[in-house]
This record gives C-alpha cells, sequence and structure tokens, in this order.
C-alpha cells in the first residue's frame, strides 16, 4: 500500500470536489483547478474528506495512487491558501522593476531582460526580490524557474537570480603569485 496514496484529503469548509471520469475540479476561495484523473485510480468523497483508492495491484495502478493523491492534495492547497516562491537577485547594477504581470529586469547584459508571467501567477517586487504566487503549485515552480533561469547565480561572486532559501557553494578565485 502507498504510504501516501492510502492517506485521506482533508477537505477544508468553502472548497467542494466534483469527480468526473476524466477531470476532477476543485473550487475553492482562491480559484477553481482541474486535476485529471487517472485511469487505475477511484476518488470519493466522503463529507469533509476525500479518499483515493487503486483499483488492484497492478504496478500502473500503484504508481498512479500516490500521485492522484498528491495532485489532489496540491490543488486543495492552492484554493485554500495559494503557493509563492521567493527569488533574490544579487550583483551591482542589477535592477528590478515591475511587478502583476510583468517585470523588467537589468541583469547586466546590453539590453533589458522582459518577463511576462503566464496567466493565473503574480509577480510582487520589493527591491531586489521577487515574489512569485498562484494557485497552481507547478506554474509557481515553473514560472520561478525560468526567471532564475535568465541569470543563474556563478558560483565565484553569487552573481544572479536565485531562490531565498538556496545555499551557494562558493568557489575560491585564482591563485595569485
Amino acid at each position: 500500500m502507498s504510504r501516501i496514496g492510502k492517506l485521506p484529503i482533508a477537505i477544508p469548509s468553502g472548497v467542494t470536489i466534483t469527480v468526473d471520469s476524466n477531470v476532477i475540479s476543485v473550487k475553492g476561495p482562491k480559484g477553481e483547478l482541474t486535476v485529471p484523473h487517472l485511469s487505475d485510480v477511484t476518488v470519493s468523497v466522503d463529507g469533509a474528506q476525500a479518499i483515493v483508492v487503486r483499483k488492484d495491484d497492478e504496478r500502473v495502478a500503484k504508481e498512479q495512487h500516490g500521485l492522484q493523491r498528491t495532485l489532489l492534495n496540491n490543488a486543495v492547497i492552492g484554493v485554500t491558501k495559494g503557493y509563492e516562491k521567493k527569488l533574490e537577485v544579487n550583483g551591482v547594477g542589477f535592477r528590478v522593476n515591475g511587478g502583476g504581470q510583468s517585470i523588467e529586469m537589468l541583469l547586466g547584459f546590453s539590453h533589458p531582460v522582459k518577463y511576462n508571467a503566464p496567466k493565473g501567477i503574480s509577480l510582487l517586487i520589493d527591491k531586489m526580490n521577487i515574489t512569485v504566487s498562484g494557485i497552481d503549485k507547478q506554474a509557481v515552480g515553473q514560472t520561478a524557474a525560468e526567471i532564475r533561469s535568465l541569470k543563474k547565480p556563478e558560483p565565484y561572486k553569487g552573481k544572479g537570480i536565485k531562490y531565498a532559501d538556496e545555499v551557494l557553494r562558493h568557489k575560491a578565485g585564482k591563485a595569485g603569485k
């Protein structure tokens, strides 16, 4: 039995889960998300909790059991609390402007770099920090990764865009004579 898949999902008040044959809809105070309904598991809603049960003990069903539960739990958390990732911009001459759906950054290139966030994602700028927030966990992580990939932190001085909780290993420079 999957340790993750057998755990029930607590459904807070104000959240409704609708199970169809190929998609599961989750509505909450922050919005609505859809999760694909995987073929070898069944999802049942009993009052204030949802339970994911696999149909048989085949390998594919075992793989989908924990995945379906995690996707559904992430959707429930997303429509109630939301997700956010924080990024830090470090470097002399680096600047970040904008907010909302688009930002403009000066990252040491000969031109400013513009980034437009996908629908449902908001960008908040506070000096040299960028906060990516939204209700879809995958979209928030993907957007943060795309922003970070514009100028990854380099290992000598740490210049670039890094996650706020990321620990960089610094290398020693040239050993002079």
